[in-house]
C-alpha cells in the first residue's frame, strides 16, 4: 500500500498571511487538512504542508512506509531529492526530518496552476486558509 500525499501552501504577499493544505489519500480513502498563520513566507507555508501530510498519513495509515510526495514548490522537491542545502526554515526542517525515518518516499514535482486535480484543489484550500488569515489580522 502506498500513501499519496499532495500538498500547495499560498502566502498574501511575501511575507504576509498564508495557509497551506494537503490532500492525504490511499486507496478510496482522502483526508483534507488545512491551516494557515498570520505573518509567514510562501516557503514556510509549502514546507508546513508537507509536515502535516505526512503527520496526518502517520495516523490514518500507520503501517504504511511508501509514500508519493506531490508539491508544485521545486525548493521542497529539490531539497528532498537532489540535496539542495537547507539555508532557510531550519526549524521546519528539523521538524520534518524525523517523520522520514523508515519510510520510503518518491519526491514529486508537478507543475502549479496547471489543471493537476488534486494540486488545484490543494492551491484552493491553501488561499482560501491565507485570505481567512488576512481578514483575521
Amino acid at each position: 500500500m502506498t500513501v499519496q500525499i499532495y500538498t500547495d501552501g499560498s502566502c498574501l504577499g511575501n511575507p504576509g498571511p498564508g495557509g497551506w493544505a494537503a490532500l492525504v489519500k490511499s486507496g478510496k480513502q482522502v483526508f483534507k487538512i488545512k491551516g494557515g498563520t498570520p505573518d509567514t513566507t510562501n516557503n514556510r507555508m509549502e514546507l508546513t504542508a508537507v509536515i502535516w501530510g505526512i503527520k496526518t498519513a502517520m495516523v490514518k495509515f500507520p503501517d504504511v512506509e511508501d509514500y508519493e510526495i506531490y508539491s508544485d514548490s521545486s525548493w521542497v522537491i529539490n531539497t528532498m531529492s537532489k540535496g539542495w542545502k537547507r539555508k532557510m526554515n531550519l526549524d521546519l526542517w528539523a521538524e520534518l526530518t524525523p517523520f522520514l525515518q523508515g519510510k520510503n518516499i518518491a519526491w514529486n514535482w508537478v507543475r502549479g496552476h496547471n489543471g493537476h486535480p488534486e494540486n488545484e484543489a490543494c492551491d484552493k484550500l491553501a488561499f482560501a486558509e491565507a485570505q481567512k488569515q488576512s481578514r483575521l489580522r
